[in-house]
């Protein structure tokens, strides 16, 4: 009968818990809810430097060593034209296209930033999310620039003493120009 009570009890406590934390019609706190982190001018400043930063040591410098100085240990890249990149195998792949634009084998491209397309998500005790979409243009010797692609992206920033590290970019829907 002990049992049988004791039983009993426990249910009858688990469905006032229950009951107890139904949502109600003035808001949710026993939820515990709370906003993300805020957005920042500043912040939103500091990635769109650290954006411009890394993209001219990609492609106005091909400095494989000032890049490698941006990204964290861990790095990944995934791109939708050729899949998932370690770091390591990220900078080979940016030196060898740095040997082959010294060759003329490859073009050297420049990189733009569209104007009204960044999104900076702070993300609490980590850093912040970067959204975009960049045109790339071809820079052939005595020729206008040309517009090759464009593409969208995010970028995973980590804040490491002081300074903004890529941890992890996602770059996809890139559509050849016209």
């Amino acid at each position: 009968m002990v049992r049988l009570s004791f039983l009993v009890f426990a249910v009858a406590m688990l469905i006032a818990g229950v009951l107890q934390a139904a949502p109600t019609v003035e808001g949710a706190p026993q939820y515990h809810l709370r906003p993300g982190a805020a957005q920042t001018p500043q912040m939103t400043a500091a990635i769109k430097q650290a954006d411009a930063d890394l993209f001219s040591a990609v492609f106005d410098r091909c400095d494989s060593d000032a890049v490698a100085a941006m990204l964290t240990g861990d790095f990944r890249f995934v791109h939708d034209k050729d899949g998932e990149s370690s770091r390591a195998k990220f900078l080979a792949n940016l030196k060898g296209h740095c040997d082959r634009v010294k060759t003329a084998e490859d073009f050297p491209a420049r990189r733009e930033l569209v104007d009204g397309s960044l999104e900076v998500w702070p993300i609490n005790n980590y850093g912040a999310l970067e959204i975009g979409v960049h045109r790339f243009y071809a820079r052939l010797p005595g020729k206008p620039e040309t517009l090759t692609e464009t593409g969208n992206f995010m970028i995973l920033w980590k804040q490491v003493d002081g300074k903004w590290l890529m941890a992890e970019s996602i770059s996809y829907g890139h559509k050849l120009a016209e």
